[in-house]
């Protein structure tokens, strides 16, 4: 969920002014819905709101339902929509929902998940009917949904791209990321990228010499995209994202000038299977040249990775669902590999399917990118 840190940071500010709120979370769908499980809203004593489970058709009702909570000071299990006892309020859809309001919920424990997605670590939201709140740092095998008399929110870092390069694209990129939501992170040569990007209150380093780059680390819900045209840039900063586990890598460049990356790779010591990690040309729209354009192609292809990742909803078989999700984005990318290599090391199956995954991905992967965008 996109919202989470908005929403505890909304409870936490209202809670620092002495104000009253309620968690409101979606427990249960049945039928079609707009939100799945585990989406929240926050309702202030005053009114005030943040977030939504429908184009409008609830959310009055949720306010409303909120404030007779604050009132009564106990939480509430309620049925939105087909069954149920609110006759006039139904979804167009023709399902239903349930949602779970907890009021007045403890400082520390909004401090405490505040605390853990900002580490940029994975979130699980421990509640019940009877009023638990409880945070914790979520384990590989935390899945939404219920866990006996308790509910199970997990939440993920927000994904962070981390742009490398300089010219007009890595602006277009960053801009296009802040825009959905992304956290970022620069990189560049450049230093009149590096100070605009201060400028925006973003972080963002300058590289003053061919070579690795300090503070340059990266974790499983981060994208790496390189942006250069000079591309002896590249080598080291792509060693150093594939010595890490980010969750996308993707460089700037015609079928050619990958082919000269791999072989650049090749000689500085990365083995081949590594290599293939990295998605060139990058991005989704064949023989793209605009910065805006290409920007939306590299980030499409970027969050559809992310959400592929995050659909993993199989508790006891935390591999599976990505492997299948990075399997129907094969047409488009090699992507998702290093992820579920992550994925496989923490699950600690023997016999991995990750091999002939990338085998098949590999090479088509590449060969699907025969396109020219960029140098």
């Amino acid at each position: 969920m996109k919202q989470a840190r908005s929403i505890l940071h909304f409870m936490r500010d209202f809670a620092h002014r002495g104000e009253r709120t309620v968690l409101v979370t979606l427990t249960d769908v049945t039928g079609s819905a707009t939100r799945a499980p585990g989406e929240h809203m926050a309702v202030a004593e005053s009114g005030a709101v943040i977030g939504s489970f429908s184009g409008g058709c609830v959310e009055a009702a949720v306010i409303a339902e909120a404030q007779e909570v604050l009132a009564a000071g106990q939480p509430r299990h309620v049925r939105y929509g087909a069954g149920s006892p609110y006759i006039d309020i139904r979804l167009p859809c023709g399902g239903a929902i349930d949602l779970l309001f907890l009021p007045d919920l403890n400082r520390s424990q909004i401090d405490l998940a505040m605390n853990i997605l900002e580490r940029r670590r994975p979130l699980k939201l421990q509640l019940s009917r009877s009023g638990t709140f409880a945070a914790s740092e979520a384990a590989e095998t935390d899945r939404t949904g219920w866990v006996g008399p308790a509910f199970l929110a997990r939440h993920d870092p927000q994904l962070r791209v981390v742009v490398l390069g300089h010219g007009a694209e890595p602006g277009a990129l960053l801009q296009m990321a802040e825009a959905y939501g992304a956290e970022t992170l620069l990189f560049s040569p450049q230093a009149s990228l590096v100070d605009e990007a201060h400028g925006r209150g973003r972080p963002a380093h300058l590289l003053r010499i061919v070579g690795r780059a300090d503070s340059f680390a990266v974790d499983p819900w981060s994208a790496v995209v390189t942006l250069f045209h000079d591309h002896e840039w590249e080598t080291d900063l792509l060693l150093q994202a594939l010595e890490q586990q980010p969750l996308f890598i993707g460089a700037m460049g015609s079928r050619r000038t990958h082919t000269e990356r791999r072989n650049r790779l090749l000689a500085a010591g990365a083995a081949p299977l590594a290599i293939d990690r990295v998605v060139g040309p990058v991005g989704i729209i064949a023989a793209t040249r605009d910065p805006q354009t290409l920007a939306v192609s590299i980030l499409a292809q970027v969050i559809q990775v992310y959400e592929n990742v995050l659909a993993r909803t199989v508790a006891d078989s935390p591999l599976e669902p990505a492997l299948n999700a990075a399997h129907r984005f094969d047409e488009h990318s090699a992507c998702g590999v290093p992820h579920l290599e992550a994925l496989h090391k923490t699950s600690g199956n023997a016999a991995s399917p990750i091999h002939a995954h990338r085998d098949a991905v590999g090479t088509r992967g590449n060969a699907v990118h025969g396109r020219h965008i960029g140098n």
